[in-house]
């Protein structure tokens, strides 16, 4: 074996753990809503171990003004205070499927699909809602592993229909 080639089956490897690693930080962030229902909020136990402390998120396609630029932990309190976007909900789920990754030295993009349900209530009236879109990631390896930086919700479509007797 070259040395050349050694080189290379050595990147090779770095960039699959790398990948590894990133595909499991985003997957945290769904499992961060998903294992907290039913008023337990703390969301922070996974999403701290997804974010870099000053990580940011643009959820503006929501038609929330105030979520073009946000830092998650405001994004925590803005989803799950009292009164806040999934505080009427019953139920939800969030599912990730296998990102897109760009590597480069300590820094990376990914792009991932995924589909949200959530099951809420409104007078009395049972409903459903399905998103699908994608989130876009900036992440920069930290000492303590992969970290999104930046995280952009892309919405292709969703909709509404009520609960099936």
């Amino acid at each position: 074996m070259t040395s050349n080639s050694a080189n290379n089956r050595t990147d090779r490897l770095q960039y699959l753990t790398d990948r590894i690693e990133i595909q499991d930080v985003i997957a945290r962030y769904g499992l961060g809503q998903d294992l907290h229902e039913d008023g337990d909020n703390d969301v922070l136990r996974e999403w701290d171990a997804v974010f870099a402390p000053e990580g940011r998120a643009d959820y503006s396609i929501t038609g929330v003004p105030d979520l073009a630029d946000i830092g998650y932990r405001e994004l925590v309190d803005f989803m799950r205070r009292p009164g806040g976007s999934m505080s009427g909900l019953k139920r939800w789920q969030h599912f990730q499927a296998w990102s897109t990754v760009e590597i480069s030295g300590d820094t990376a993009t990914a792009r991932t699909p995924h589909i949200h349900t959530h099951q809420g209530e409104t007078d009395g009236q049972g409903w459903n809602l399905i998103q699908t879109g994608m989130f876009v990631d900036r992440l920069e390896r930290r000492p303590e592993g992969w970290r999104i930086v930046h995280r952009t919700l892309e919405i292709l479509w969703m909709d509404t229909f009520p609960v099936a007797a």
